[in-house]
């Protein structure tokens, strides 16, 4: 069978995902490269296939680094078929995955950050910080005992200073969530990405776990 880039090809129905022990018969997509000769081909999923892919199979690929937008497979394992969609409308239900597994990568933080910003513009910071503005404000459980985690350009705080956090004061577009703590005699507003909750078996500790790696990532 002569393959050659841009063709369309379905996958035959003995042909297994070596990861995920699923079925891949009938997917379907494009040639994207051809090697070895013409043995192995590189297939781009179409978006009908993409559409289908189940998501716990997306979100363990983003988590273990797999591609699951396309795979190689050798040729003799696809057979040339008629393309039923446009590449537009493959770059429209890629980007709508991409935004509901933005965050798979980082695991089970990602997944609770993935449920914070669900429905938020990914492109709005104000909004995400808003968001999570609301979202700790009904989580956490004040005050608690938590730990500077980095030195600060101004200030007395250093890394390790322990602290009791009183409550969520304002959002900064900067700074990001900001919180008013108590060290020794004195009260500070302070960035929460800059702490960790000292219990961590407590529930805050989780709560804030996830924002810190979200504003790290962001």
């Amino acid at each position: 069978m002569n393959i050659k880039m841009g063709d369309s090809v379905i996958v035959k129905p003995s042909v297994q995902d070596p990861n995920f022990d699923i079925s891949l018969g009938s997917w379907q997509g494009r040639i994207s490269e051809v090697l070895e000769d013409g043995k192995l081909v590189c297939i781009d999923w179409d978006s009908l296939t993409l559409r289908d892919i189940p998501d716990l199979m997306i979100a363990k690929c983003e988590e273990d680094g797999l591609a699951w937008s396309q795979m190689y497979l050798q040729t003799t394992e696809v057979e040339l078929a008629t393309s039923r969609d446009t590449e537009k409308d493959v770059a429209q239900i890629m980007s709508q995955i991409q935004a509901q597994h933005a965050w798979d990568h980082l695991g089970e933080e990602g997944r609770r950050i993935q449920q914070i910003l669900a429905h938020v513009d990914p492109d709005d910071e104000l909004a995400i910080l808003e968001a999570w503005d609301a979202h700790l404000r009904k989580v956490l459980c004040f005050p608690f005992e938590s730990e500077v985690t980095e030195d600060q350009e101004r200030g007395r705080l250093r890394d390790g200073d322990q602290v009791i956090v009183q409550g969520i004061t304002d959002i900064d577009d900067l700074y990001g969530v900001l919180v008013e703590i108590r060290h020794k005699r004195n009260v500070h507003v302070f960035p929460l990405c800059d702490l960790e909750a000292k219990d961590t078996k407590s529930s805050n500790h989780g709560h804030v776990q996830a924002y810190v790696v979200w504003f790290a990532n962001r």
